[in-house]
């Protein structure tokens, strides 16, 4: 069974059908049809979407996935659809592609599979998951220390409490 997480809270697109696939921001347009005679009615485009088996090298297997042909695009530039869902933010994933970066995830922890070796001799994924890591820890780090600066300002029962204790140190002749 592909592992469940709750995405309600990580994810928010109007367009309820790019949730079940990756559709990179793409979402149904509107306009007006305007005809010789200037009366506009309006219509809708929808996205061009194509039905897919893209192979995953992190599962050995090929995926099935809706996807927009500009999805596809960034998927080929990012050289395949593994890196695609570990370097692509979450809200541009919907709840498709977050099922897809979890199961990646674990197909990396679980068979650490040889890839296609770059020039330094370490798999392309491996380096996506990597960074993917890194990027996480630098965002933990930095609420950690939002958190700590906001714990941590000085407010005016400080800044009292700090005169008192100068004013103490100093002796009765500062006063």
């Amino acid at each position: 069974m592909p592992p469940q997480i709750s995405t309600a809270a990580v994810v928010s697109q109007p367009f309820k059908r790019a949730q079940f696939g990756l559709f990179q921001g793409k979402t149904k347009q509107y306009g007006n049809n305007v005809p010789h005679s200037k009366h506009k009615t309006r219509r809708t485009w929808l996205p061009n979407v194509q039905r897919k088996r893209l192979h995953s090298e992190a599962l050995n297997e090929k995926v099935r996935v809706k996807v927009t042909t500009r999805a596809l695009k960034t998927i080929k530039k990012h050289n395949g659809i593994d890196n695609y869902v570990l370097n692509t933010p979450s809200k541009m994933l919907g709840w498709e592609g977050m099922r897809l970066r979890l199961m990646v995830r674990d197909g990396l922890k679980n068979s650490r599979v040889a890839d296609k070796s770059s020039e330094d001799g370490t798999s392309r994924i491996t380096k996506a998951l990597e960074d993917l890591k890194i990027k996480e820890a630098v965002q933990a780090r930095r609420a950690e220390i939002a958190r700590i600066v906001r714990n941590d300002l000085p407010n005016l029962t400080t800044a009292r409490e700090a005169t008192e204790q100068a004013l103490d140190v100093l002796g009765s002749s500062a006063r």
